[in-house]
């Protein structure tokens, strides 16, 4: 059902889980722990497993946290639940708060949990190259730092995500890596078709968080489109043709 990483285990006042699509309610294209509000899935079933993930996480089902996902660099720091209909816009959070989890959705972006245990503050981030290139990451990290966080501190790591073989990309997405860092280069291999490219989006994230000064960073190198036994993948929803797919939840609490 669920995924964790050393590097978030060890302060006992933090409980996060990398949720798997194991272990839930749903049926069909959503079988069967979907936690995407916005999916065509039924409501009842999506709540049902949001508040089976915010029980593993010790949370109450309302303190399970996301924000209306838009591939931004945009973070909210969240001091109470909202309500799941009055979502912000954004793609990251943090808080400093105790019970309440942050819940970040995806389905082959890269999701990043952070903490520094020290300072109590927590962080969560949707990075699909449009946010990483953006920089999600960093904003993430800033807004820790205006809770008391200190960078050199924090841990972060990065869920399933879709790997490089499966992520072919066009010309264009390289053009506008490169335009912000040369370096980039490197994370870009000859795709099979012509004109195209194979992204590697884990380690891009990677190096964005190596950018970013922070303590540790880790990857699970899980692939969302390859383990399709445990993943949601929008990539494999699409080459497939099927309507729709899937989300995974991904969620990092301070325990009260």
């Amino acid at each position: 059902m669920l995924i964790q990483s050393e590097a978030l285990s060890r302060d006992p006042r933090i409980r996060h889980a990398f949720f798997t699509r194991e272990g839930g309610a749903s049926e069909g294209l959503y079988a069967s722990l979907n936690g995407g509000l916005g999916s065509g899935d039924d409501r009842a079933r999506v709540l049902a497993n949001r508040a089976r993930m915010a029980e593993r996480v010790g949370v109450a089902p309302d303190a399970l946290v996301s924000v209306h996902q838009i591939h931004s660099p945009d973070v909210v720091v969240v001091e109470a639940p909202w309500a799941q209909d009055a979502r912000p816009k954004a793609d990251a959070m943090a808080t400093d708060r105790p019970g309440i989890a942050l819940a970040i959705l995806t389905a082959d972006c890269g999701p990043v949990l952070f903490a520094d245990g020290e300072a109590g503050v927590i962080g969560a981030a949707h990075a699909g190259w449009r946010g990483a290139l953006g920089g999600v990451v960093e904003a993430t990290v800033a807004a820790m730092e205006r809770l008391g966080a200190r960078r050199e501190r924090i841990a972060a790591v990065l869920g399933p995500t879709i790997s490089q073989p499966a992520y072919e990309v066009g010309a264009e997405l390289r053009d506008a890596a490169l335009a912000e860092d040369p370096a980039a280069e490197r994370f870009f291999a000859p795709g099979a078709r012509e004109g195209k490219l194979q992204f590697d989006l884990p380690g891009y994230i990677g190096a964005r968080l190596a950018r970013a000064g922070i303590g540790a960073a880790h990857d699970l190198a899980r692939c969302t489109y390859a383990e399709e036994a445990r993943f949601y993948s929008y990539r494999r929803a699409t080459h497939r043709g099927e309507p729709d797919y899937g989300r995974l939840v991904s969620a990092i609490a301070l325990t009260p």
